[in-house]
């Protein structure tokens, strides 16, 4: 497990396109998960200690997001040949079992985590209606631990003022986790 910090906020980047495998059955693109007041994309993956440690938390934002007409998505771009824990088969067992109310969605070739820049799990893109980058973040400062009380939810208050049109209230700080697990060109060792 590699500890990898996101690079800074790319302000104004358009959310790259995409149409991928759903683990409910459906392929689904960026239109089918934009919310009317904006896009929360997350590359998130089943194995990383980091994105297991927020599970519950995740799940619990992303509801009150959705609640409040964000788009919440969940992509794994992880090479699932050598992390079989991450494979698509073991992804539709993970969003039944935490009963993820996001679409979770299998970038097998890593198109899509290259086109955001993604480098984490977790690794948030918070968009705004308009398609913008407007957060690059972390969930919180608690990282691996429980949030304490009073503790800001970042993420969640970041998405709130994206979805009411105000600007993002704070210095945004890095999300911290698990390299992405890139897959090796054919023929290298």
């Amino acid at each position: 497990m590699a500890l990898t910090e996101t690079p800074r906020l790319e302000p104004g980047m358009t959310a790259p396109d995409f149409r991928l495998p759903a683990t409910d059955g459906r392929t689904l693109g960026l239109a089918d998960v934009r919310g009317p007041r904006g896009l929360l994309v997350m590359f998130i993956c089943n194995h990383c200690p980091y994105v297991q440690a927020i599970r519950e938390r995740l799940v619990l934002d992303a509801r009150e997001l959705i609640d409040a007409g964000i788009g919440v998505v969940g992509i794994s771009s992880n090479d699932a040949v050598a992390y079989p824990e991450d494979s698509f088969a073991r992804m539709v067992e993970v969003a039944r079992d935490w009963a993820l109310p996001f679409p979770y969605l299998y970038d097998e070739d890593q198109s899509v985590a290259r086109a955001y820049g993604a480098v984490c799990t977790p690794d948030f893109f918070g968009f705004g209606p308009d398609g913008r980058l407007r957060y690059r973040g972390r969930l919180d400062a608690a990282h691996r631990g429980p949030r304490a009380p009073g503790m800001a939810r970042e993420l969640v208050e970041a998405m709130r003022a994206i979805a009411e049109g105000r600007e993002v209230p704070f210095e945004q700080h890095p999300s911290m986790g698990c390299s992405i697990k890139w897959r090796r060109p054919a023929g290298s060792t």
